[in-house]
């Protein structure tokens, strides 16, 4: 029998980003679909997305949205190797 093999989030559509609030705490692995990158504006939607998703998790958890203060892309995992 077979192992299913999970695909990543790249191969699905998705890119993911770490990002840093004001505050010093660190989020990492937020995904962001690949459609609103790139162009122009390079990451800057990424930015304003995480923020909205911020904003509705702040929201449910009835505290002040957080301030992003660096964001950067995840490396992309490499395979672990089959021995």
């Amino acid at each position: 029998m077979s192992k299913r093999t999970k695909s990543l989030p790249q191969q699905r559509g998705f890119v993911l980003f770490d990002v840093v609030y004001a505050d010093g705490t660190r989020a990492s692995n937020r995904r962001v679909p690949m459609e609103i990158l790139g162009g122009l504006d390079g990451d800057e939607p990424a930015r304003e997305l995480i923020a909205e998703q911020e904003a509705e998790i702040a929201q449910k958890a009835g505290r002040a949205p957080r301030e992003i203060q660096s964001l950067s892309r995840s490396p992309i995992p490499k395979p672990a190797a089959i021995s």
